[in-house]
């Protein structure tokens, strides 16, 4: 795999082997600290008894794993801190190393652990909205957070000329489970892409049981573990919808809403009392038993009519009473005009056989001083009923909605954590898989 090289560390003498000669650029000692130049045969100090966070990683240097079938050897490891309103966040990455081929990277924070390569070629930037985005191969990165970033602790080998205490200039982009990282200065910037890997994997990967760990909190590009089964509840409800929608038109289409009677020019005078009564002329209803839908309309002005209906088959007697109120007041107040109640009503009575039927109509009731109300009548047959429709819309479109709480709920919780918390919209992205 590796050969390494036994040298001495000239500030404190201790061991230090070199796993990646020739690759490596930057060593630090482990045990007094100091950063050496890997490239001098002599190890020359570049930083001697660097100030450094004490740290032990996770993955002790030298532990070989085999990622994506390639096996590499930790060879260095180093402690990344920004400064946040305050409070330091440290994570720690390690350097990963195969004589064929090359460097790979691991980070950790927090239990939440990412494989990274370095990019070839940087990704387009896009501005809109206020808002950064980075393209990479068609993939659209959302802008999470910039900061500094100083290294705090090294172990180990890099490829790069490394001092504690340096730092550079860090802004994240997720697509999850990827993550785009730019780092660098005003005059250089590095580019590289994580994907997001569970601590388990990672501990298989390398033997060390105790990185499975859970995680705390949820991380920048941490896939959504709800959206999978949020999909497939959506993908279900909107074929339900679909055949609720073509059974609505079906039923609109099937019935035939016919006027059976209509009545217009109709009063009613409170003086004469039960006078007002009326039995209509004798009306058919036609084709198979269904609904039968009694409509009332009254000219009441800050008033109101109560109808006592009763649908009577002329041939067997029996009578079907239903009622229907009518009422309507207008004003204005210091809130300016305002209506209360309509002057229309209706009643529905279901599986009404077909024969010759009258209608009773007795008005009752309204303001003692009242003036003159007329009315009108009119008898509908197999008229479409949406009610048990709109409650199974509803009854189809809840759980579809309510199956995304969760997913949202985990979208706010890794928003909270950038730079744009209450900004960006906290949806699942449809890139995203679970």
């Amino acid at each position: 795999m590796v050969k390494a090289s036994s040298l001495s560390c000239p500030s404190c003498g201790a061991g230090i082997e070199l796993h990646a000669e020739g690759w490596a650029v930057t060593v630090a000692c482990g045990t007094c600290g100091s950063v050496l130049d890997a490239l001098d045969p002599n190890l020359t100090v570049l930083q001697e008894h660097a100030r450094r966070m004490p740290f032990k990683p996770s993955i002790p240097l030298g532990t070989r794993g085999k990622v994506r079938g390639v096996q590499y050897e930790m060879i260095g490891c180093q402690r990344v801190t920004i400064t946040v309103e305050g409070i330091d966040y440290s994570w720690t990455e390690y350097v990963c190393f195969n004589p064929y081929h090359g460097f790979l990277y691991l980070s950790e924070y927090e239990g939440h652990w990412n494989v990274i390569e370095k990019l070839r070629r940087p990704p387009s930037e896009q501005s809109g909205l206020g808002r950064t985005h980075a393209m990479l191969d068609g993939r659209k990165y959302h802008h999470f957070q910039s900061a500094m970033a100083r290294t705090s602790g090294a172990l180990g080998e890099f490829p790069w000329e490394l001092r504690v205490g340096d730092t550079i200039q860090s802004r994240d982009f997720v697509s999850p489970p990827f993550l785009l990282s730019a780092e660098g200065t005003q005059f250089e910037t590095t580019w590289s892409r994580g994907e997001y890997t569970p601590p388990s994997d990672i501990a298989e990967m390398f033997g060390v049981p105790s990185i499975d760990k859970r995680p705390n909190g949820v991380f920048a590009n941490q896939p959504n573990p709800h959206v999978r089964s949020a999909r497939r509840i959506r993908r279900v409800g909107v074929w339900l919808v679909a055949v609720w929608a073509l059974m609505l038109v079906g039923s609109c289409a099937l019935t035939s809403n016919e006027v059976a009677y209509d009545e217009q020019g109709l009063y009613y005078d409170r003086a004469r009392g039960e006078a007002n009564a009326m039995v209509t002329d004798p009306f058919e209803l036609k084709g198979r038993a269904s609904n039968v839908r009694i409509e009332v309309q009254s000219n009441v002005q800050n008033d109101w009519v109560w109808f006592a209906l009763a649908l009577i088959d002329e041939r067997s007697g029996q009578a079907r009473d239903v009622s229907v109120q009518t009422s309507f007041y207008s004003g204005t107040d210091s809130d300016g005009s305002w209506t209360e109640g309509k002057r229309s009503g209706d009643v529905t009575l279901s599986s009404v056989p077909s024969g010759r039927y009258v209608l009773r109509i007795a008005p009752e009731g309204g303001e003692p001083t009242g003036s003159l109300i007329t009315y009108s009548v009119k008898v509908r047959r197999d008229v479409p009923v949406t009610a048990y429709f709109v409650l199974a819309f509803f009854a189809l479109t809840v759980p579809m909605i309510v199956a995304w709480f969760p997913a949202v709920g985990f979208e706010n919780r890794r928003w909270m954590e950038s730079d744009h918390e209450g900004v960006m919209l906290s949806f699942p992205s449809e890139q995203e898989t679970a």
